[in-house]
């Protein structure tokens, strides 16, 4: 009779014949009733929930720990497979289940006790790379494999745990100060960078409406003065006008004893006008003087602040551009000497090869000039095989031909061959006719300087 099994699932047959127990994982096998015994085995993955409560940590702090274990049995694994079998065989899935949750657990309770809180906490991979490596070396041994283990969770009930947080949580909250704190530093930086610029903006401004005011003062007196003077005289010739009006109906002593007294008081009045006007130019002067200290005031403060760092930083790139200018100049150099070395070697690699190859032709001539035709012959010969290469090429390139034939003859490729034969007995007479010299002779004659 045949029995099978799924690939999660281990057949184990023992009995007549079957010494030791055949098993079989995952496929089917033949039982002879009454003499034959066959048991089954589960290969299925089991979820392990491996709690550890109040265990004392090194320092002797009580933690509780949770961890979740993948484990199955190796079926492929046939050593392991039967030593499976030799434990657990004829047990059920949560009886072996347990077995293998006891011994994580044991596993679990002793890695806790040799480490401390902080440990556990804090790396939780290497704690669960530790458990993982004890159970499964002690798990193999029941044919039990360790799938994956991970650490759920981890509480205590003395708020040690929580005593530790508040230090990471400070640590944060600090750092959190200490970068709105630098961020409110570099922003006040930028502002200050900010201001800077739009004050020197704003002297640049200021000494320039300066400018125009001093120019503007300037010409203003100079207007006034023009202006002034010329009323004064003027007025004065309009008095002058109205005395000699009057002189015609005063009598002439009167009246050059009033032109006298008007021309006097004339004098006086543009004296006092003058004196006036010098009042106002030299007010307006002092004006433009004061302006005048202010602008270079202002100009000498922006040259501090903005014209001494800019050329500062003119200098710094002009030098820097300099240098970068020297060394590429520098690798230009070096590379143009490094063509010209190479062109001189190369110039003198083809002398040389040009000095052989004329040497070459040079005794070719007096080897030709020494045995004339036996040289040519020789000559020749070497070029019959590139001749008959070159007759046979366009065969070569053929990739159909059609054969038609009379029923006279050689056919097929023997034809062909043939055809390409004679093509070569004729070239020693086409030589002979385009040179001159017998091939056939020269070959049958031995004369003392022939060639070999």
């Amino acid at each position: 009779m045949f029995f099978t099994c799924g690939p999660n699932e281990a057949m184990v047959v023992s009995g007549f014949c079957r010494s030791p127990p055949v098993m079989i994982a995952g496929g089917r096998v033949f039982v002879m009733p009454c003499i034959q015994q066959i048991q089954r085995i589960s290969l299925n993955t089991l979820t392990l929930n491996v709690k550890s409560e109040k265990v004392y940590t090194r320092h002797g702090v009580p933690i509780s720990v949770t961890g979740i274990a993948q484990v199955k049995i190796q079926g492929q694994n046939k050593e392991m497979l039967a030593a499976a079998c030799q434990m657990f065989l004829g047990k059920s899935e949560p009886e072996i289940a347990q077995i293998a949750l006891e011994t994580l657990e044991g596993h679990q309770r002793a890695i806790m006790a040799h480490m401390t809180v902080e440990e556990i906490y804090k790396d939780r991979q290497k704690f669960s790379e530790q458990v993982f490596k004890v159970a499964s070396s002690d798990l193999v041994n029941m044919g039990i494999s360790v799938v994956s283990y991970t650490l759920k969770d981890i509480h205590d009930d003395q708020d040690y745990l929580h005593s530790l947080g508040k230090a990471r949580t400070a640590q944060v909250q600090k750092d959190a100060r200490i970068g709105e704190a630098e961020a409110k530093r570099d922003a006040g930086i930028k502002e200050a960078k900010a201001k800077q610029e739009k004050l020197s903006a704003q002297y640049l401004n200021e000494i320039e409406m300066a400018k125009a005011q001093r120019d503007y003062e300037l010409k203003k007196a100079t207007y006034d003065i023009e202006v002034n003077t010329r009323k004064a005289e003027s007025d004065l010739a309009y008095q002058l006008q109205v005395r000699h009006f009057l002189s015609e109906w005063t009598f002439a002593k009167a009246s050059a004893y009033a032109r006298f007294s008007s021309l006097r008081v004339a004098k006086t009045k543009q004296k006092i006008e003058e004196q006036k006007m010098q009042v106002l130019v030299v007010e307006r002067a002092q004006q433009i003087q004061i302006q005048e200290q202010e602008i270079i005031r202002k100009e000498r403060e922006l040259e501090a602040k903005v014209r001494k760092p800019a050329e500062a930083e003119h200098y710094r790139l002009e030098k820097l551009a300099e240098a970068e200018r020297s060394q590429m100049i520098m690798q230009a150099e070096a590379e143009a000497e490094a063509i010209r070395m190479k062109g001189e070697a190369e110039a003198y690699a083809i002398e040389a090869r040009a000095r052989a190859d004329a040497e070459q032709m040079a005794k070719k001539a007096e080897a030709f000039q020494q045995y004339q035709d036996v040289a040519m012959v020789d000559m020749l010969l070497e070029k019959i095989p590139e001749m008959a290469e070159e007759i046979s090429k366009p065969l070569t390139a053929t990739k159909k031909i059609t054969m038609v034939s009379s029923g006279a003859g050689d056919v097929g490729a023997a034809k062909i061959t043939g055809e390409v034969l004679e093509i070569m007995n004729r070239l020693p007479d086409t030589v002979e006719k385009l040179t001159g010299v017998s091939i056939t002779q020269q070959m049958n004659q031995k004369k003392p300087g022939r060639m070999n």
